[in-house]
């Protein structure tokens, strides 16, 4: 009973949310592009011309979101790279060049490398949140790291000048995954954009600038 209770309080909520009416109106995939565009927008993330890693796209609203961003006036295709990886299938997005694997593996990296063709990310962004089993130090644990797979993306394959952008939760591991940032990143900010529901523990940690790049 308490398990309906509770599915039936989130789908009341999720119908009713502001972001979902306003993600259905604008023809995003998901709410979560909004809090993207509030980030974007007070920290001056996408910018024409960059070339922008998307870890965990899937279903890709913010690849839908940061394409727009790199469009032109006149809609004409985008100024910029936009590269999205997942291990799950993803519509198409116009423009958005998708690998469906698991970027761990030399197969899966190729392929980035051969998109990439020699250059590094100006901006890496990931919204991957692991599977949750309910324990609350085996969750800690993936999503500890989930973070450190980002990090290490990111010292390969971005500019010693860029940014990262992940998802965190502050109930998991997050002093830890804190510490992990200020270790490897020039600056470090933390941000609850307006679109995270209240409810939820969800913070966004941004890295500005390498300490540790690998050549």
């Amino acid at each position: 009973m308490a398990k309906n209770k509770l599915n039936k309080n989130w789908l009341h909520d999720h119908i009713n949310d502001p972001y979902v009416k306003l993600a259905q109106k604008e023809g995003f995939r998901a709410r979560a592009a909004y809090k993207l565009k509030e980030i974007d927008e007070s920290e001056k993330l996408i910018k024409p011309g960059q070339v922008i890693v998307d870890l965990g796209c899937t279903p890709g609203s913010w690849a839908q979101y940061t394409r727009r961003k790199l469009a032109g006036a006149d809609a004409g295709g985008i100024h910029g790279t936009i590269i999205g990886l997942d291990m799950l299938p993803m519509e198409p997005i116009a423009d958005v060049q998708y690998i469906q694997g698991d970027f761990r593996e030399e197969e899966v990296l190729g392929q980035l490398d051969e998109l990439l063709q020699g250059r590094k990310a100006d901006l890496v962004l990931s919204d991957m949140a692991p599977n949750l089993s309910g324990i609350p130090t085996a969750d800690a644990a993936r999503m500890e790291h989930l973070i450190d797979l980002a990090i290490e993306f990111s010292q390969n394959h971005m500019k010693p000048t860029g940014a990262l952008l992940v998802k965190c939760f502050k109930d998991m591991g997050f002093t830890q995954i804190l510490e992990k940032f200020r270790d490897e990143f020039n600056t470090v900010k933390q941000i609850k954009p307006k679109a995270s529901r209240d409810k939820s523990s969800e913070i966004f940690l941004l890295g500005r600038g390498l300490k540790n790049p690998v050549d």
